[in-house]
């Protein structure tokens, strides 16, 4: 007996993988690669930040074919990590002391601004007092007591807040107590 395996011929599995679409798509993804290869070299010729999507935008791709190729991505990334190449200055920028500067910015920034928040109280204070005095309102020897005066009513309100603690305490104190005795009271004697 004969089998029907040995006369039917083996199947190429590289014939089945080299169609004509198979081809087309792998042109088209070294096209793609190549130009994504170009447009890496000349955003790092002319110094521009390198990311993926300008690297994408450069190369007239979409952002998932660097995604989607891990040696791409990689290049890309390394590529975003070197210094860009020196200024006319001869000075070498590179992303990271560009964010640098600019945390550092806006860090400074943030401390002129609240430096010049308290000058502007201290120059409103200043004017208010100015136009109190033109104007003849207080006298300068007025205020003095009558920090006095307020720092002794917050001494006495202090106290008082504190006996009202105590005896607020002492009043919940005897009411547990009172409750004790009632229930003392009411529960029936043992003959």
């Amino acid at each position: 007996m004969t089998s029907n395996r040995a006369a039917t011929p083996p199947v190429d599995d590289h014939a089945a993988t080299t169609s004509p679409l198979v081809q087309a798509r792998r042109r088209d993804t070294l096209v793609r690669t190549q130009r994504v290869h170009d447009a890496l070299s000349s955003l790092q010729a002319a110094g521009a930040d390198i990311t993926i999507s300008a690297v994408a935008r450069a190369a007239r791709v979409h952002r998932s074919f660097l995604h989607r190729h891990p040696d791409l991505h990689a290049a890309v990334l390394t590529a975003a990590t070197q210094p860009q190449p020196p200024l006319a200055s001869g000075v070498q920028v590179s992303t990271a002391s560009l964010r640098a500067d600019l945390l550092n910015a806006q860090q400074r920034n943030t401390r002129l601004h609240r430096h010049v928040l308290m000058l502007e109280a201290r120059l409103s204070e200043a004017l208010g007092q100015a136009a109190v005095h033109a104007a003849g309102l207080q006298v300068a020897g007025d205020s003095v007591a009558l920090r006095q005066r307020i720092t002794e009513l917050e001494q006495l309100h202090l106290d008082l807040r504190r006996q009202l603690e105590e005896r607020t305490d002492e009043l919940l104190a005897a009411r547990a107590a009172n409750r004790e005795l009632m229930a003392a009271l009411n529960r029936p004697s043992l003959p």
